[in-house]
C-alpha cells in the first residue's frame, strides 16, 4: 500500500482523483445511508464529495491522505491534527474509508495503522475517533483495532449520536 498526501490544486481536487474519490464513496453505500452524508447514496456526485471536502482542503490542521495498491485508490483518511476543543491534547480520524470491492482484505487495518503509526512518530499519545451509533460495523471494526470506549456523544457537523473511541499510543 502507498500512501501519498491529497495536495489541492489551485484549493481544488484535479478532476480524475475527484473521480476516484466519488466511486470510493459510490462505493460505500452502506455507509453513506447510514451516515445522511449525501442526500442519496446511490447517486454521490463529484460535485457533492467536492463540497463535503472543500472546509478540510483548507483547513491547516487536517491532512488527507490517499490510500493506493497496484496503482488504484483503495482507501481514504482524514486527520485532524488538533481537535477544535483546546482541552483534547489528541488528534482525531475524522474519515477513514476503504472501497467496497476490496473492504474486508487487510486494507483498512493497514491504513488505519499506518495514521496512527504517523502520529506516533510526531510523538502523539493517543488518537480519537467518533463512531455513529447506528454504525456496529464500524464500531466492531475500531475495537478489533485496540480503540477504547471514550464517552458517547454528538459529532459536532451533524449532532448525529456517537461513540467516541481512543487508542493509546
Amino acid at each position: 500500500m502507498i500512501i501519498e498526501p491529497l495536495v489541492p490544486v489551485d484549493g481544488a481536487l484535479p478532476g480524475v482523483l475527484l473521480t476516484e474519490l466519488t466511486a470510493l464513496h459510490l462505493s460505500n453505500r452502506e455507509f453513506h445511508a447510514l451516515s445522511g452524508d449525501f442526500p442519496d447514496p446511490d447517486g454521490i456526485t463529484p460535485e457533492q464529495v467536492a463540497a463535503s471536502l472543500a472546509d478540510e482542503l483548507v483547513n491547516p490542521e487536517v491532512e488527507m491522505l490517499l490510500a493506493r495498491s497496484a496503482g488504484e485508490l483503495v482507501g481514504f483518511a482524514v486527520t485532524l491534527a488538533r481537535h477544535p476543543d483546546p482541552a483534547d491534547p489528541d488528534p482525531w480520524i475524522g474519515l477513514l474509508m476503504v472501497h467496497g470491492e476490496v473492504q474486508r482484505t487487510g486494507h483498512g487495518r493497514r491504513l488505519a495503522g499506518i495514521v496512527a503509526d504517523r502520529f506516533r512518530a510526531g510523538g502523539r499519545t493517543g488518537l480519537k475517533l467518533a463512531v455513529l451509533d447506528n454504525n456496529p460495523r464500524g464500531l466492531a471494526f475500531w475495537t478489533a483495532l485496540g480503540y477504547e470506549f471514550v464517552r458517547w456523544g454528538r459529532d459536532h457537523r451533524l449532532g448525529r449520536a456517537s461513540t467516541v473511541l481512543r487508542l493509546p499510543l
